[in-house]
């Protein structure tokens, strides 16, 4: 072989890791899971954000996320508010029956007139008081 030859197959060689780092051992293999246990799902990236936006596929009519209610009783307007409307011409019974019937409801969407007869019942019996006391005369 000539020196020529010699050089040349200096020139061939491959550097590899195992060369540089002849003192340490190879990392090991990272953990690859049982062989019989399916993959780990594949995390999706979020979509980009920034301008401009893709384009919302368009839905016809409205997008309803409740599901539909029954109608309320009473005209639909509910038996908490006719009571409500019921205490100005009975002398605010009703407010007082309403005011019980909020302690025992259930539905959320009879709440407000319930609440509404509530104030009026306390109202009321802040009025009749007063009227009662001033009536008689202790504190003339």
């Amino acid at each position: 072989m000539t020196s020529g030859g010699v050089e040349y197959d200096k020139n061939r060689s491959v550097v590899t890791d195992h060369q540089h780092h002849q003192n340490q051992p190879p990392p090991p293999p990272s953990f690859q899971g049982v062989p019989n246990y399916p993959p780990p799902p594949q995390q999706q990236q979020p979509p980009a954000t920034g301008y401009p936006q893709p384009a919302q596929p368009y839905v016809a009519g409205y997008a309803v996320a409740a599901p539909e209610h029954r109608r309320l009783p009473c005209c639909g307007i509910g038996v908490g508010w006719v009571l409500f409307i019921l205490g100005f011409f009975f002398g605010a019974i009703p407010w007082y029956i309403g005011f019980f019937l909020l302690l025992f409801s259930r539905n959320p969407r009879e709440r407000p007139g319930y609440i509404a007869c509530a104030v009026a019942a306390v109202i009321a019996t802040i009025i009749i008081v007063v009227g009662v006391v001033r009536g008689s005369g202790v504190w003339s």
